[in-house]
């Protein structure tokens, strides 16, 4: 069997300047965070999407899914190309191809064909990890860590606005142009990082298909990744099932929230990625078993809670949307708590291979996105919000499960 390539440092990398921080590190997060806003904003669209172009409720799930699995599909077979060729030349033609897709997504004639654009714009938007690596070449060593945090903010910003700009753009102006306005905000940020953006050459000594074939070589030998993806996976199954029925039940009575009130339900929501840095100090302290566990314990508390709430008929629904509204902070938290704890183990693993490591993590967790986004409608057909309330706990059991059955 081949050995897993190994990387060959650039002469970036080798002559790195002082540091990255300041334009160009506020630079790269607003550029993750307008790239990430396609990924999650069908979420909050698929009550309005799917009836305009003849989806039924079973297959409006599908709408959600098709960014998700396209950027999973992009991070494993077109972010190992950073491996191979010039970084600044692939993420601008990977930006210029979201563009023409987003250009695309705004005149679909029909549901199927707006699929294809979402898949092919959800992988052109595996750019962001690209991007990445780029600010941390461009760093330091002893700075790296801190330039990457700051980065990776702005890709959470745009996970946290994405649902409620969607909506309120939707609102006033009907869904076709939020892909309008992303077009646009691609358009000026291709613009910007076309004058902005290093050359960043790496050398591997192999190519492109020993390169794709190393992942599952580094997915069998790392137990780690197996089982953080595994469970970073489940939990974002139930995330996506969540967040994409939400809307639907928001809708109707006793809420009848217009998508407006769906955007600021969204946004209050969104509170729970605040989780972050506690998370991440537990891991630090060695609390990694304990914080994982109550990570999925949450997650399941808010099913249940959210679960009750959704079941509000008349009456008292300020106190039902309240209710589920901390539901919602509740999953978020434990979201964003496996997932913290998760990206935290696998970076302790191989250094010479962390870029590829990454690429299956977040790769994996996102195809678990796109399950629950496709099951979401399916469980909404089937039994209403409670039957998705219920998947959802299927998959935070499962979770729960195997994170007491790890090793680490």
């Amino acid at each position: 069997m081949s050995p897993i390539p190994e990387r060959i440092p650039n002469e970036l990398e080798e002559e790195a300047p002082e540091t990255a921080a300041g334009p160009s590190t506020l630079l790269f997060a607003i550029a993750t965070g307008v790239i990430i806003l396609n990924l999650f904003a069908p979420q909050t669209l698929v009550g309005v999407i799917g009836p305009s172009l003849g989806f039924s409720e079973n297959g409006a799930g599908l709408v959600a899914m098709a960014s998700l699995l396209g950027y999973a599909a992009g991070l494993f077979f077109l972010v190992p190309l950073a491996d191979l060729v010039e970084n600044r030349r692939l993420v601008l033609r990977m930006l210029v191809s979201a563009l023409v897709m987003a250009v695309a997504a705004v005149f679909a004639p029909n549901g199927w064909s707006l699929l294809v654009f979402l898949f092919l714009l959800g992988a052109a938007c595996s750019a962001i990890q690209i991007l990445v690596p780029i600010a941390a070449a461009m760093t330091p060593p002893e700075h790296r860590g801190r330039v990457i945090g700051n980065v990776m903010s702005g890709l959470m910003v745009g996970i946290l606005l994405s649902r409620p700009l969607a909506s309120l753009v939707a609102d006033i102006w009907g869904w076709r142009s939020f892909y309008a306005v992303s077009a646009a905000a691609l358009a000026l940020l291709t613009a910007v990082l076309a004058l902005r953006l290093p050359e960043r050459r790496p050398l591997v000594s192999t190519g492109y298909v020993a390169l794709i074939a190393s992942l599952w070589q580094l997915l069998r030998d790392e137990p780690v990744l197996r089982v953080r993806a595994f469970t970073a996976a489940l939990v974002m199954a139930s995330f996506s099932l969540f967040w994409t029925a939400v809307a639907l039940r928001l809708a109707q009575s006793p809420f009848s929230l217009d998508q407006a009130g769906i955007a600021i339900f969204a946004l209050v929501g969104a509170g729970g990625a605040a989780a972050t840095s506690p998370f991440g100090r537990m891991g630090d302290r060695g609390w990694t078993r304990v914080a994982t566990t109550v990570s999925h314990l949450i997650l399941l508390g808010a099913m249940a809670l959210s679960a009750w709430a959704g079941e509000a008929k008349t009456g008292h629904s300020v106190i039902s949307l309240v209710v589920l509204g901390a539901g919602a902070v509740m999953l978020d938290v434990g979201v964003t708590g496996d997932q913290t704890l998760g990206r935290r183990a696998i970076n302790l693993l191989r250094p010479e291979a962390r870029g590829r490591i990454n690429g299956l993590f977040v790769g994996i967790f996102f195809l678990g996105g796109a399950v629950g986004s496709a099951l979401a409608g399916t469980a909404w057909s089937w039994g209403g919000w409670t039957a998705v309330c219920a998947a959802g706990a299927v998959f935070g059991t499962a979770a729960f499960l195997t994170g007491l059955a790890a090793r680490s």
